[in-house]
């Protein structure tokens, strides 16, 4: 029976037409398709929940568009291993014409210095580097290599999909162990469930009940529970639990339950979870699910990361729970997040647009002859410290793109905002 195991290894796609999920990534047109369709490659990081596709896709890329590669794993790779790989990678392009695809697993292990050893090898382009990792990039890889890769998101699988794959395994079981292997209906939704958009815990699930399961013992609901509750005693920081139980304390904090947050942030600190990884959340939810409403939120989560990292565990454990309690029980506002997703569309329509004139800085004989600068008021130099200058450009037509409510300090942000449009409107009625 060993020879079926492990059984995602053995049912592995080898195509994108194989694969079940990131339709955004792999579907015709999009930029994973695109790569193998025009036979190109660059840089990327792979970011998502585990069990998505991340390491079997990138084999996918590396093997039809017949690129030399080298795998190794940021969690027992060494700096000196890198500098060698580099090394190599030179050679290789030398002799092959082709850049060397160094791909990382769990990339966001290497430490900063690590990961600028890569750097100078993408940008002479003796290498094309695929990391991936279930931690957002953004706090994990350094900004001077993430300017050199493209990010690309994926997300958890879906119940068609897991469905899909779950037939398959146990039509690959039933052939090779030639057992009259079915699962029925109840069972698989058990299994579907546990499963939580990762096709890798589906698929371990199934190799522990065809190795444990008994002649005489029926693969029934009770029999599968059973097997699930011995395996969720643990905690696994890996990224199976972790990203259910920190969404959990998000949305228990975001609706000022305070006993159901601080239940959550023990599950993951008995657990063993990095309680960084929890404080970045934090930081998040200070500013997405309260903002103005309580500015000093932010201070708190900032300072519980100073005060835990000075202090270490279990006595900066104290600062989490103290965390936790304030923003459980700050009042919420989530303006700030919304005028982020206005923003970004405002922008988007109007990219191009230019810079008024009268904003520019006459630095140059070039841009003063085209008058930069001219009709410039100095706010300071007028005792109401504003004025009537226009700083939009004339083609922006929306307006008020920050709304703030009337909660907590947020009240006093739009009293403040309430007091320079009124001031402004005065100016313009005296010049009348």
């Amino acid at each position: 029976m060993n020879n079926i195991f492990p059984l995602a290894e053995k049912l592995r796609p080898r195509t994108l037409d194989d694969c079940e999920g990131q339709e955004h990534l792999i579907s015709k047109g999009k930029i994973l398709r695109s790569f193998v369709e025009n036979d190109r490659l660059s840089s990327l990081i792979f970011w998502g929940p585990p069990g998505t596709g991340k390491t079997t896709i990138s084999k996918i890329l590396v093997n039809n568009l017949h690129f030399p590669s080298i795998e190794c794993s940021a969690t027992i790779s060494s700096i000196n291993q890198i500098r060698n790989i580099m090394k190599e990678a030179i050679e290789i392009k030398e002799k092959q014409g082709k850049p060397l695809v160094v791909f990382v697993d769990e990339i966001h292990h290497f430490n900063k210095h690590s990961q600028d050893a890569f750097l100078p090898f993408i940008e002479k382009g003796d290498i094309i580097l695929i990391g991936t990792t279930i931690e957002n990039p953004a706090y994990k890889i350094n900004r001077a290599l993430l300017s050199r890769l493209k990010i690309v998101e994926f997300y958890g699988l879906g119940k068609t999909h897991l469905k899909n794959i779950l037939k398959k395994a146990a039509d690959y079981i039933r052939i090779q162990t030639g057992k009259k292997w079915k699962l029925s209906e109840k069972v698989e939704n058990i299994i579907l469930d546990y499963s939580t958009g990762d096709a890798r815990r589906l698929l371990n699930l199934l190799e522990i009940l065809v190795y444990i399961q008994d002649k005489k013992q029926p693969l029934d609901e009770t029999f599968v529970l059973e097997v699930i509750q011995k395996k969720l005693g643990a905690y696994d920081r890996s990224g199976d639990d972790r990203f259910q139980l920190i969404s959990a304390f998000h949305k228990s904090v975001r609706n000022s339950d305070c006993d159901s947050a601080l239940f959550w942030l023990y599950r993951m600190m008995e657990g063993g979870e990095d309680p960084l990884y929890i404080i970045r959340r934090m930081i998040r939810i200070a500013v997405e699910d309260i903002g103005f409403a309580d500015s000093k939120s932010l201070t708190v989560c900032l300072n519980t990361k100073d005060a835990y990292e000075f202090l270490g565990s279990p006595e900066g454990d104290l600062f989490l729970t103290q965390a936790t309690i304030y923003l459980s029980s700050a009042p919420k506002s989530n303006s700030l997040y919304l005028t982020e997703e206005k923003m970004r569309k405002i922008v988007e329509k109007y990219r191009t647009t230019s810079i008024p004139l009268h904003l520019i800085n006459p630095a140059d004989f070039i841009s003063s002859q085209k008058g930069a600068g001219k009709g410039y008021l100095y706010a300071h130099h007028f005792k109401e410290k504003t004025t009537t200058m226009k700083t939009l450009p004339e083609e922006v037509k929306e307006k008020d793109f920050f709304v703030p409510n009337d909660i907590g300090f947020e009240k006093k942000i739009k009293d403040r905002l309430e007091y320079w449009k009124k001031t402004k409107t005065a100016l313009k009625n005296k010049k009348k």
